[in-house]
């Protein structure tokens, strides 16, 4: 009996995961535990095995496709079996080449960068008109966003806020100067002004030529960027252009958290702790000062500002697929040895991509740190709609006085990225001196 392999959902808040890889084709032999594709969503790469054996009797997306979760993949069963009934009826089969329905004709005068428009819903390509808020409308033009090419997700298709948002986050955004033109054009074009938006240049010019045109093939090499690349892009280009970020940095005493790490690292099997490291005593400490700072544990949005009960704590964590940021929810609630370990439980399953996606939204504040590659200062950029995310240095030999004696110790450096929309320079740096305080202090914080 023919078996379907459906796209499987991983994690509540992914929606479709892109095929990176076919290890299997059409017609092949496959056993249990073969792995037939690989996938990947926006932050995790994943790979699908069989769970039956049989013939590979139909495939039905390529490598590149974006799949819905919950559609069926690929047929497995016996040779001869008829897979029609398992066809997705909302994708075409991989090796056609159907043209939508609803594609617009590129003019024959139009530029060749030009990008043809695509059918956003049931509206647009049955009725010629585009159902959406007045809210979302209000937004799109206010931030130049040709909601043309939204996916509607409310009711009957009907264009929401979020829908412009996240079209937004894709770069389809277009100048004032430019937009009465651009909606009127038959075709979408890349943009090279503010934010990836269309200017009247883009429009009379096209897309810019690569600057690798003028230079001979043997002397570069070529590689399309990978789907986390685009996002982790997208997202600190969106960050920089649609913030007031601002950097305040400090450095603290690291004399207590020193001896205190090389305490639990003599004697850690001994006291049934994890292998408490400095970057762990950082993220405590920065979970038990969050609270006082609500301006810093919260997201900002144009019209309202949301702040957390709890500290999420998000660990900026360098994987082979680049970076990603897995959360620690309610930070604050846990001891450190707790801390310690979930820390790096996630931080182990982003580097080796098996981490939930779910873990990978809802923080409130992210810490990264850098100081383990010689750091000395620099300036983290704000995941937005978070308000803040601090930078850890590197540790410095400095010097001060006691008694009136001249005395070196070991510093370490912060760095304290802030959206100045949603706070003032003074609350920020009394957060910084806070957790100053409490890191120079650790024994104190450990005991209230």
């Amino acid at each position: 009996m023919a078996t379907p392999v459906i796209m499987p959902r991983q994690g509540q808040s992914v929606e479709s995961c892109i095929i990176t890889k076919w290890h299997k084709k059409k017609g092949d032999p496959v056993a249990v535990g073969d792995l037939l594709f690989s996938y990947e969503t926006d932050k995790a790469a994943f790979d699908e095995e069989a769970t039956v054996a049989g013939e590979l009797l139909d495939v039905f997306f390529e490598e590149g496709d974006d799949v819905e979760c919950l559609l069926t993949v690929c047929v497995i069963g016996e040779h001869g079996e008829d897979v029609s009934a398992y066809k997705p009826q909302t994708e075409t089969s991989a090796g056609e080449s159907e043209k939508p329905a609803a594609q617009t004709e590129t003019p024959k005068n139009s530029e060749p960068q030009a990008v043809p428009q695509q059918p956003l819903c049931a509206d647009t390509a049955q009725e010629g008109r585009i159902k959406i808020s007045p809210r979302a409308k209000n937004w799109a033009d206010a931030h130049g966003v040709d909601y043309r090419f939204a996916v509607g997700s409310g009711p009957n298709g009907r264009i929401v806020e979020q829908d412009v948002r996240n079209l937004a986050d894709q770069g389809v955004m277009v100048t004032s100067a430019a937009k009465s033109e651009y909606l009127n054009a038959a075709n979408r074009y890349e943009g090279s002004g503010i934010g990836g938006r269309v200017s009247l240049g883009d429009l009379a010019a096209g897309a810019a030529a690569p600057v690798s045109a003028s230079v001979p093939e043997s002397e570069f090499t070529e590689e399309p960027l990978p789907n986390i690349r685009k996002v982790i892009a997208r997202s600190m280009h969106r960050s920089l252009s649609e913030s007031a970020q601002l950097t305040l940095n400090t450095s603290f005493d690291a004399t207590a958290v020193l001896e205190y790490r090389k305490m639990i690292k003599a004697n850690y099997e001994q006291l049934g702790y994890s292998n408490i490291t400095i970057n762990d005593i950082i993220l405590f400490a920065v979970a038990k000062t969050l609270p006082e700072f609500r301006a810093l544990n919260a997201h900002f949005y144009e019209d309202k500002m949301v702040y957390f009960n709890h500290v999420n704590l998000g660990v900026a964590v360098d994987t082979p697929r680049g970076l990603m940021v897995p959360t620690i929810f309610r930070a604050d609630l846990l001891s450190l040895n707790e801390l310690s370990k979930q820390a790096k439980q996630l931080i182990s399953d982003a580097q080796n991509g098996s981490v939930n996606p779910d873990l990978l939204t809802g923080a409130s504040f992210t810490v990264t740190n850098l100081g383990s590659l010689g750091i000395e200062s620099f300036t983290p950029v704000i995941n937005p709609p978070q308000t803040g995310i601090l930078g850890v240095d590197c540790t410095q030999t400095k010097i001060k006085t006691v008694n009136g004696q001249i005395v070196p110790y070991q510093a370490m450096g912060l760095s304290l990225t802030f959206d100045h929309r949603a706070l003032d320079g003074a609350p920020a740096a009394k957060f910084l001196q806070a957790l100053k305080t409490n890191l120079e202090n650790f024994t104190v914080l450990l005991a209230k």
